[in-house]
C-alpha cells in the first residue's frame, strides 16, 4: 500500500501551498512512506488525480484541486478530510494503515477496545 499525495508544485493559491505543506510535513515527521505526485509538472498525473475523485467528493465546478491523498488508487480525501482526522488523532485510520504502537492513535484504539 502506498499513500499518494497529488500536489501542484507551480499553485498561484497560497492556500493551496500552505495545505500541501501541512500535509507533506506532517507525513514526513511522522515517517509515513509516501510518493508525491506532481500535477503541474506532469499531465499524467493530474489526469489521473482528476478521473479518480469520486463524484461526490468533487468541487460543484471545475476541477479537483490539490492537495488529494490516496491510498494505492483507493480515494482517501482531500485537505479538510486529512485535518480533520488529524485532529481526531486518527491519521492512521483514514490513510489506511496500521497506527504504530505507542502513537496517541494506536492509544485511542487500545482503550475503546478495552
Amino acid at each position: 500500500m502506498v499513500i499518494k499525495v497529488y500536489i501542484a508544485s507551480s499553485s498561484g493559491s497560497t492556500a493551496i501551498k500552505k495545505q500541501q505543506q501541512d500535509v507533506l510535513g506532517f507525513l514526513e515527521a511522522n515517517k509515513i512512506e509516501f510518493e508525491e505526485k506532481d500535477i503541474a509538472a506532469n499531465e499524467e498525473n493530474r489526469k489521473w488525480m482528476r478521473e479518480n475523485v469520486p463524484e461526490d467528493s468533487r468541487p460543484a465546478s471545475g476541477n479537483p484541486l490539490p492537495p488529494r491523498l490516496f491510498n494505492d488508487s483507493r480515494y482517501l480525501g482531500d485537505y479538510e478530510a486529512f485535518f480533520e482526522a488529524r485532529e481526531n488523532n486518527a491519521v492512521y485510520a483514514f490513510l489506511g494503515l496500521t497506527a504504530p504502537p505507542g502513537s496517541k492513535e494506536a492509544e485511542a484504539l487500545a482503550k475503546q477496545q478495552a
